[in-house]
């Protein structure tokens, strides 16, 4: 089977999606990579509109033709907005990246204050202005790879050493994750079938969304879901825990409020959220809900139709359940990265092109939580789903390719939608959608904007 079509077909029967024609695929090219990239995109993409598909047919009967561009879907998956007079902040921290070990390579993933102050301490330097990237590198090769990873993931920080595929598989935690289900699926007796009109050019209009993501999945499945008419406030942290990475692209299309879970009245507000929420999508790691008094069982006794989704790095069941992680430290944990590295004859970790465990999941978390708000519509059951991006590997591990094709044509006008976006940093321009779902136009109602600027209320109650 084509890799397109065996994505697309597991991703189908992961969200329960009915067997239809396969969606029209345009554009040619693909991305460089020992994996086939670009078919996960443009599959993924075309799942998360085949749900929209469904989603109206199951109030209008008939369901729209979908299409996907493979060539847009790629794009999309590396970023998708166009600065018009400013430049994007740098996505990384100074010091982040991966380093030589004594015997291998390890990644430091230092974006969030906390993980960069966990590994600094764990390689004894002081985390200063001063810091460079040469200080690190010093440090960390005086270390063997799975010894510097025991000591920063303890220490409350994020890393990942290189592995092989073998290696992985071979592992406890990667056993653990291919037994798991891509999606893993419960539905509970809720309310009546909920009366949405499921407009057929807005069909997730009314639709409450609350997003307790950060960065970089979650967000993709949001931004997805506010793009067909989903009303989605987005919880942030106060800006002493998390600093926002990539903000220009993951807030378009939501409003931001900010609660401190810390805090017993912050605490209580999210109940009542969850409470009035129709979907909620979560990236909170194991049971750290649980921790906050929040856990599956009392969202449910909360709102009995919530259509729950969660999302992990590492997957639900194993000795690394919880682990903290991020798509480039799965990929060195489940051997995409040294896979890339034998493929291109490289002498350091080679990862995909593009984060595309990020994003495919984030498509995966968007498709999941349109079919549990059709549920909700034919027979008014509530849903809970999980996935993780290391799952999301395991899905990409079986679709190789020993040959690059060929190389996507330079982007061009063409490739923007035409609107100007008035962001908080400056006008942009968004790259066109790369899927197209019949006479359903996907535009979103606010420009990206800083974190924190809107009142944790829902806009139409």
């Amino acid at each position: 089977m084509p890799p397109f079509d065996a994505f697309l077909s597991e991703i189908r029967k992961a969200a329960r999606l009915s067997d239809r024609p396969a969606p029209t695929v345009t554009g040619s090219g693909t991305l460089p990579s020992a994996y086939a990239v670009t078919d996960l995109a443009a599959a993924s993409i075309a799942a998360a509109g085949e749900a929209i598909a469904e989603l109206i047919a199951a109030r209008h009967d008939a369901a729209p033709a979908v299409d996907v561009d493979r060539r847009l879907a790629s794009f999309w998956y590396k970023s998708s907005l166009r600065p018009d007079g400013w430049e994007l902040p740098a996505p990384w921290d100074s010091v982040a990246g991966d380093y030589a070990t004594k015997d291998g390579w390890i990644r430091l993933h230092t974006n969030a204050p906390h993980h960069r102050i966990a590994a600094l301490k764990a390689l004894g330097i002081p985390d200063t202005a001063e810091t460079e990237r040469a200080d690190v590198a010093a440090a960390v090769a005086k270390w063997n790879a799975a010894e510097l990873e025991g000591a920063v993931i303890p220490a409350g920080g994020c890393a990942g050493e290189l592995r092989s595929s073998a290696a992985w598989a071979a592992h406890p935690q990667g056993k653990a994750v291919a037994q798991e289900p891509l999606l893993y699926r419960e539905t509970f007796s809720g309310p009546s079938p909920a009366n949405w009109e499921v407009s057929r050019a807005r069909p997730l209009d009314g639709i409450r969304v609350l997003d307790l993501t950060r960065v970089l999945a979650g967000p993709t499945a949001t931004r997805f879901l506010a793009g067909y008419g989903a009303d989605v406030l987005r919880i942030d942290p106060p800006a002493d825990l998390w600093v926002e990475a990539l903000a220009e692209e993951m807030t378009l299309g939501k409003r931001s409020a900010i609660l401190d879970l810390r805090k017993g009245a912050d605490r209580q507000r999210l109940k009542q959220l969850i409470a009035e929420a129709d979907v909620m999508v979560h990236g909170y790691r194991g049971d750290a809900l649980d921790g906050l008094g929040l856990g599956a069982s009392v969202r449910r006794s909360l709102n009995p139709g919530l259509v729950d989704v969660a999302l992990c790095a590492y997957g639900w069941t194993g000795p690394w359940a919880g682990r903290r992680g991020f798509d480039s430290i799965v990929q060195m944990s489940s051997g995409i990265a040294e896979t890339g590295m034998r493929r291109y004859g490289k002498d350091k970790p080679t990862p995909l092109p593009v984060q595309a465990l990020d994003y495919a999941t984030g498509f995966i978390v968007a498709t999941a939580a349109i079919s549990g708000i059709a549920e909700r519509v034919r027979n008014g059951d509530g849903s809970a789903f999980r996935t993780s991006l290391a799952r999301t590997a395991v899905l990409l591990e079986g679709q190789k390719q020993n040959t690059d094709g060929p190389q996507f044509s330079p982007e061009t006008e063409t490739d923007l939608a035409p609107d100007i976006e008035e962001t908080h940093w400056g006008p942009a321009r968004r790259l066109a959608s790369a899927l197209t779902v019949s006479r359903v136009p996907v535009s979103w109602d606010f420009p990206a904007g800083p974190i924190g600027t809107s009142e944790p209320v829902w806009q139409n109650l």
